[in-house]
């Protein structure tokens, strides 16, 4: 018997934290952060090494909880759930892509791309299946592995699986890191077009002012707090901000 789905409130903000703190030992990695994302917005998170993104990002995904603070996805306060629960409303609601694509050898192209649909027991839809993989160009790669991938190939079979779950959000942390600037402005769209075509919600975190400004908005961090928001940004006004941190 299949489990119920973990029904998503109709919220204006696609994730809400709320005086979030994480702390590791005698290190505070975020001190009391709140922020909302709108629904069907893309907003970059920024700031130096040490400032607390990929933190932010575990927090606001799911990965990890707060030590003090409140989650919520669409509505669903996360630290009321068991991590199963988590694992559950992660992978049914959430898409992830990473630097590193953490493709699995082993299968093909197209394993790859549906294997969330796999590990929550459903069927892939063949007309979204082709859709997600015409977006992502990789229509006469389907049946290659991994390894016979260019890097930029790699990352777009990597888009593709977050998206074929329809997730309400993708968080991508530093997706373009590895990649050249022709590649990482071709994955850049695929995300831009993920909010502008299907309304999902992107959360993308990047040290790369050019990545950034493909955003809504960049939100910056210092210190494991949020110093700064900048609205319709440009990889001007991103780098001008970006060297006041």
């Amino acid at each position: 018997m299949s489990m119920p789905t973990l029904t998503a409130e109709r919220t204006a903000h696609a994730v809400r934290l709320d005086s979030v703190t994480k702390t590791y030992g005698n290190v505070t990695a975020l001190s009391g952060v709140s922020h909302d994302f709108p629904r069907g917005g893309f907003t970059a998170i920024m700031g130096p090494s040490g400032s607390g993104k990929s933190t932010f990002l575990h927090c606001a995904s799911g990965l990890d909880q707060p030590s003090k603070g409140s989650v919520r996805i669409g509505g669903v306060d996360l630290g009321g759930l068991s991590e199963a629960k988590r694992t559950r409303l992660r992978r049914e609601r959430i898409g992830f892509v990473f630097q590193s694509f953490n493709l699995i050898p082993s299968m093909d192209v197209e394993q790859n791309i549906v294997l969330p649909l796999q590990l929550a027991g459903t069927a892939p839809d063949p007309g979204w299946l082709a859709e997600v993989v015409r977006r992502v160009g990789l229509q006469d790669r389907l049946a290659h592995r991994p390894s016979e991938l260019s890097g930029g190939q790699q990352q777009r079979a990597a888009v593709a699986r977050a998206l074929i779950t329809r997730p309400e959000v993708v968080f991508a942390d530093e997706p373009t890191g590895a990649l050249d600037p022709r590649t990482a402005r071709d994955v850049l769209r695929l995300l831009r077009e993920a909010v502008d075509q299907t309304g999902q919600t992107v959360v993308l975190v990047t040290h790369d002012p050019m990545a950034a400004a493909w955003a809504d908005s960049v939100v910056f961090l210092s210190g494991g707090r949020i110093v700064d928001e900048l609205v319709a940004p440009s990889p001007t006004t991103v780098m001008t901000r970006w060297e006041t941190l």
